[in-house]
């Protein structure tokens, strides 16, 4: 059987230059939310927002709420909701979501605080467990979302 991967790479040779033509990428970074400053909050392109890999900090610092996975989670995406506030978006116009979970044994309790962000079907999403996180989180969420018009 023969390789897709070949049409994979050329889909995203096509649609990246025709993203990046409308605009130069805009970094974006809300006032309130802490960061490291080794990267913005999102990058936008085109009609795309890319949000950087978030964890479950509390507003204005880099400090993790208490509580483990579920606690984290919730809180990664409220922070996430606040980043594509500030483009306009919402949850509702992610189309991509990746997790990564310090260790897959909390898959079930990140699933349980993750579900209830996204009203109806959730978006796509991988999960993948990952040595260790910055600032030794148990969860980081990155996610791709469309700018409505």
């Amino acid at each position: 059987m023969r390789s897709r991967r070949p049409l994979r790479w050329l889909a995203l040779l096509v649609l990246i230059p025709l993203a990046a033509a409308a605009e130069p990428p805009r970094r974006v970074v809300v006032e309130g939310l802490g960061r490291v400053p080794a990267f913005s909050h999102a990058t936008v392109v085109g009609d795309l927002i890319f949000v950087s890999g978030t964890v479950g900090t509390r507003p204005g610092g880099l400090e993790l709420v208490p509580g483990g996975v579920g606690a984290e989670t919730a809180q990664a995406l409220q922070n996430i909701e606040k980043i594509l506030a500030s483009q306009g978006a919402s949850l509702a116009d992610v189309a991509k979501c990746t997790v990564f979970l310090h260790d897959m044994h909390d898959f079930a309790a990140m699933n349980e605080a993750y579900i209830p962000f996204f009203q109806g079907s959730p978006p796509a999403r991988s999960t993948v467990a990952v040595e260790g996180l910055a600032l030794d989180a148990r969860v980081e969420i990155e996610c791709i979302a469309a700018r409505p018009k």
